[in-house]
This record gives structure tokens, sequence and C-alpha cells, in this order.
């Protein structure tokens, strides 16, 4: 609905009460009153009423930068109201891993974009330190990232992850109920590549050992696809394992391997409002996701 000082503004642009009245559906009465309401209020008369050349008086150019000026702003503050009720045509860029794509954003998007359906994702999925770079570059205003990755960012933590032991199903320590480090040490390890920061050698070196290293691969899947091929052993996180179980050898650590994956965000005061919502709608549901899941 427009107010008398978008009218005004429109019926300068247009020319003619008559278009105006078609355009947006009112009588033309209508926008007689409401150009002759706002010259009462200015106690002037603003604009000329000549048939075919409709214009701004001498005084009605001297009220038009404030007139259109307040007119901006009514524009603007209905663009963010629909935008803060429907988030119409918005697009939420997020950087993510493997395991957090495959089970824990899906859930997420669904339930958010049944609440709002103009919004939209956009997925860049990489390894930690690639995300920790989208985020100061602003190539993404959310992050799924491990803890020890994050320093000195804006983070909230979401939830714990473990590593599980991952062999050939006929591989010699699949016959053990647990498997240590010291047992995976001499074999030849497919190590996940995190980006940066690796839990894997965090813990053989915790534990004063040093692994074997065949291979360094930054897919879960494709490390799958090795292990099952028999070139080698690995570690991965039991989210990405899930559904593969029964094609592979699958063993506790007798020291647990745990990731802290957490929420990173740009400034929230620059983000887009979108994202602001999603940050909280996530954390008002992760709890729920993960026990979904």
């Amino acid at each position: 609905m427009l107010s008398k000082y978008g009218i005004i503004c429109e019926v300068i642009a247009e020319g003619s009460f008559t278009k105006v009245a078609e355009k947006y559906g009112y009588a033309q009465s209508s926008i007689s009153a409401a150009v002759k309401s706002l010259e009462e209020e200015l106690s002037t008369t603003l604009i000329n009423r000549r048939r075919h050349n409709i214009s701004w008086t001498e005084d009605g150019r001297i009220y038009e930068p404030y007139i259109t000026a307040i007119y901006s702003a009514e524009q603007a503050l209905a663009r963010k109201n629909r935008e803060m009720l429907g988030l119409e045509g918005q697009t939420i860029r997020i950087g993510t891993f493997t395991s957090v794509s495959r089970d824990t954003l899906p859930p997420l998007m669904q339930e958010f974009r049944a609440l709002y359906p103009g919004v939209s994702f956009e997925l860049q999925q990489g390894v930690y330190n690639e995300i920790r770079s989208w985020l100061e570059t602003g190539r993404v205003d959310l992050g799924f990232i491990a803890e020890p990755a994050a320093e000195n960012m804006n983070i909230d933590f979401l939830y714990e992850d473990h590593m599980l032991a991952v062999l050939p199903p006929d591989h010699p320590l699949a016959e053990k109920e647990t498997i240590s480090l010291e047992d995976l040490a001499p074999e030849p390890l497919i190590l996940l590549d995190e980006g940066g920061y690796s839990h894997v050698l965090t813990a053989f070196e915790k534990h004063g050992l040093t692994p074997r290293i065949a291979y360094q691969v930054a897919d879960d899947y494709s490390i799958i696809s090795m292990v099952r091929s028999r070139l080698g052993v690995s570690l991965l996180f039991h989210t990405v394992i899930r559904g593969f179980d029964s094609e592979l050898a699958v063993k506790p650590l007798t020291e647990p391997i745990h990731r802290r994956v957490c929420l990173a965000c740009r400034d929230e005061s620059t983000l887009p409002y979108a994202s602001v919502r999603f940050r909280k709608f996530i954390m008002a549901s992760i709890a729920k996701t993960i026990n979904e899941r």
C-alpha cells in the first residue's frame, strides 16, 4: 500500500493520476485526495496539474528530496519486512565437510525450507582450513568446522563425533573386538586429509606413535572404496561409515578419538538476515537432529 509520499512520487514519475490509480488498483479520487492531503500538511501546492505535463511546482522542487527520501525509506522498510517474514529470494551460503553434508544438514535444510520456502542454499564442501578461509573472505556466511581448526573464531558447539578403525573384512585385525593405535601403526594407513588439523595424526603423536601413511585422501567415500579394495586401513568418523558397516570391518578404538563439531560464522552484525535465522534455527534444532539420525 502506497503512502501519500509514495503516491506523489509515482504521480510525478508516471505523469498521470490515472496511470498511478490503474497501476496500484486505487480509485483516481483516492490518488488526488492523497496528494491534496500532503499539500495541506505542508501548506503549499506541490505539483502542477496540467493534463499532459504534471510536474513539481517551485515549492515542490524544494520539498522533492525530502519526499523522495521518505518514499525510498518506506520501500526499503517494506523490502526488509518481506525479507524478515519470508526470506524470499535469500541464499544461505555454507561451508561444510562430508559427514555434515551427508547426515546433519539435509534434515535441517528441509525443515527450514518448510518454514521459509523462498530461501535457497549454496554449499561449499572442503576441509577445515578451506572452510576457515571461506569464512574469513566472505565466500560463505556459516561454516561447519572442527573446534581445533576454529581458533579465535565466533563458534557454537554442535555435537561430538568419534572415529572408528576401518579395515577390509578379511584383515587379520578384523578378528579383534577393539583395535589400538599401536595395532594400526605398522599398517598401510589411508589418512583422511582434514585440512590444517588432523585428529588422526594428533592421536598417534599423543601416544608416541608414528603411522605408516600410504595415502592421504580428502574424500571419505574414496577412502571407503580404497579400504574395500584392500589398499590399506583407515580411521573415519562414525557418521561417515554408517551404512557401509556390512561391507567393511569397523572396530572401536582402545584410545578414543573425538571431534567436536562447531558452527562458525562471520561477525553476526554483518551476516545476511537469512543466515542469522538459519544459524539460530540450527542451534535450536541440532539436538533433535542428532538424536534422530
